[in-house]
């Protein structure tokens, strides 16, 4: 059984192991280094001041995390968010993003946003169509837009209508 919670401080490190394979191995972030335990934790209490943060749970073990971040900097865009999920690499296929993704939009709609809104390097199936069957269009490609491993990455942004 999946149980989802906010984040706490005391979560970052395991967040922290479970984004950095991903920093390491892919292309699905454009960070080349691992933040530090720090880092991350500011990172995550900058977030926690204005949206949800969430953290996904199988037996006492943090298995993937959730939250929504500004779009922009400017009150215009205060009802629109960026959205991320990242699931532990042995932990696909679990609904888990899933659970995650269902939860975080409901937090979004009591703050009354409208937009949410994923930044995707392309090509990357498995979170194209995640996105999808969530009920996110793709609206925008933009080629070369980030280099890593060698190699300039596409993007795609993907949004969700939720009022």
């Amino acid at each position: 059984m999946i149980q989802i919670r906010t984040v706490t401080l005391d979560d970052a490190q395991k967040c922290l192991d479970i984004y950095s394979y991903y920093v390491l191995n892919t292309t699905i972030t454009f960070e080349y280094d691992t933040p530090t335990l720090d880092e991350f934790k500011q990172r995550i209490q900058k977030i926690t001041q204005k949206y949800p943060y969430l953290v996904a749970i199988i037996d006492n073990e943090i298995v993937g995390y959730a939250y929504a971040t500004s779009y922009k900097e400017r009150a215009a865009y205060d009802w629109s968010v960026e959205t991320t999920v990242y699931v532990k690499k042995d932990k696909h296929g679990l609904g888990i993003g899933n659970v995650l993704y269902s939860q975080l939009e409901q937090s979004l709609k009591e703050k009354k946003i409208v937009n949410m809104l994923a930044c995707i390097t392309y090509p990357n199936p498995k979170s194209i169509d995640f996105h999808t069957n969530f009920g996110f269009e793709k609206v925008g490609h933009f080629p070369k837009v980030g280099y890593k491993f060698n190699e300039w990455r596409d993007i795609v942004w993907m949004q969700k209508v939720i009022k």
